[in-house]
């Protein structure tokens, strides 16, 4: 990867917003973040990131409403859920959801491994 991928977070947690933001500025170029899931969908469309990392406990809009939202508005970004559950029931709604992957908050090095790896995948056919 060449570059760095434009990517806005979302999480409701002003320290975890902190956190992330110090794990993926290395590799990333934090667009912005949010901690509500109706700004998140205004600012999506305002700057058009490649990734967003996205929390599921958002208030106005929930993170799986969002993540539904954003994947048929915006199926060119990729949504990576971020989330403390380790229940596969919730992957499994993130991913019908349209998230592009699932990470566990508890293993957020994983987190940056699963940008690279979503950015460099060549988008789909259409």
């Amino acid at each position: 990867m060449s570059r760095r991928p434009r990517v806005l977070l979302a999480d409701d947690y002003p320290d975890m917003l902190k956190a992330v933001r110090r794990l993926l500025d290395p590799e990333c170029e934090i667009v912005g973040s949010v901690a509500d899931g109706g700004v998140l969908l205004e600012e999506a469309q305002r700057l058009q990131p490649e990734v967003i990392v996205l929390d599921l406990s958002l208030p106005t809009v929930s993170g799986l409403d969002a993540c539904r939202e954003l994947s048929q508005t915006h199926p060119a970004i990729k949504v990576i859920v971020f989330s403390a559950s380790g229940d596969p029931e919730v992957e499994y709604q993130a991913r019908a959801a349209g998230a592009a992957a699932f990470v566990s908050k508890l293993s957020s090095l994983d987190l940056t491994a699963a940008i690279k790896r979503l950015c460099a995948d060549p988008p789909p056919a259409s």
